[in-house]
């Protein structure tokens, strides 16, 4: 079924898929560049992207702004003209800083959640870059949209709905979480998309809308359309891709994952999140706190006094393949990964018929 295509900045999509974005390093230039060489929407995750870097812990905030131009520019390789963007977490510390910096990089696109970006009209305004909040409530996506149109005279150039069945952080309170079912956050969706068109109507432009969250087959793929959607996010199905840049052994994670180790946890950043459970669940639980090794004061609402561990320790444990000392954040299905495909395998199987 061929779907309406869109735009992101001044790029048309080939294909109605946004790759979510994923940190700490999973999704980094070589996925996001492949993504969008195949026609859809290319996002690499900024969350401490220098990890890597010799100077990380000495030089956090310089490792990660050289790490974005590095990332950006592995991308470009692969997709010069293609869609590629970074995903920024406002639950960061020098969130401006970071958000000139992927400006700066070349980025098409910024998306972020963890947070709501009320400021990042402000930060982007001498540029042309596109825009999108991530949002899960009809409440949240009021809040984003109302703030910006009053303070910055301007709209979102897309926007991401998060559903509760996606991996990482979720924008939702755990009682939440047990009451949105399928047909329950629905008819949530729907509510955003009215919210979304008042902004259309007024600022007289197409604002696109991403559906993200536990879309992992052909049926999400037409619900998500059915529901009113312009386009999906996709992440766990990338994970388990032979371009994804995370670690051999996280991927096998995802494999090897049975449902019932599918689990929701209490991160550091003070929201919930989905996680694989593994051994390094299992001791934040007995032991009730790990102190951190080193606090590269990376997240502000984190307490490094108080934090029952370092979530950026944990994620760059994760990234590295360490995984049984690591956070291992998935979607919701990322059980029913049974084998490493390729990232034109993934896109081909959602929509062939889109191009």
């Amino acid at each position: 079924m061929k779907k309406n295509i869109f735009s992101i900045g001044k790029k048309q999509v080939r294909v109605p898929i946004v790759q979510g974005g994923m940190g700490v390093g999973i999704s980094l230039g070589r996925l996001a560049g492949t993504v969008a060489k195949e026609g859809g929407a290319g996002t690499i995750s900024a969350a401490q992207i220098g990890f890597k870097e010799p100077d990380f812990y000495e030089n956090p905030i310089e490792a990660n702004k050289r790490a974005i131009h590095k990332e950006m520019q592995k991308a470009r390789a692969i997709s010069p003209d293609g869609i590629v963007g970074f995903n920024l977490m406002v639950a960061m510390n020098d969130y401006e800083t970071y958000a000139h910096e992927v400006i700066a990089a070349g980025a098409d696109f910024i998306v972020s959640g963890a947070g709501l970006p009320v400021d990042l009209p402000a930060y982007t305004a001498d540029s042309d870059i596109a825009i999108a909040p991530i949002v899960s409530t009809q409440k949240s996506a009021h809040v984003i949209l109302k703030f910006w149109d009053k303070k910055y005279k301007r709209t979102a150039d897309f926007i991401v709905i998060e559903g509760p069945m996606a991996g990482g952080h979720l924008g939702f309170h755990k009682e939440q979480l047990e009451e949105f079912t399928p047909d329950i956050y629905g008819e949530e969706v729907k509510k955003i998309i009215t919210v979304v068109q008042k902004y259309e109507k007024k600022y007289e432009k197409k604002i696109p809308v991403i559906l993200a969250g536990g879309i992992y087959d052909h049926a999400d793929y037409e619900r998500a359309f059915s529901l009113g959607a312009d386009g999906v996010q996709i992440a766990t199905r990338f994970v388990t891709t032979e371009e994804c840049d995370a670690d051999e052994h996280y991927k096998q994670t995802y494999i090897q994952a049975e449902k019932e180790d599918i689990v929701i946890v209490k991160s550091p950043v003070g929201m919930p999140g989905r996680a694989i459970k593994n051994t390094f669940l299992d001791k934040v639980k007995s032991e009730g706190r790990i102190p951190p090794t080193k606090c590269l004061r990376c997240i502000h609402t984190c307490n490094p006094a108080e934090t029952p561990y370092c979530i950026t320790e944990a994620l760059i444990h994760a990234a590295k393949g360490e995984t049984e000392n690591a956070l291992l954040f998935c979607g919701g299905r990322a059980y029913e990964a049974k084998t490493i495909e390729t990232v034109k395998k993934v896109i081909d199987y959602f929509c062939s018929s889109c191009i």
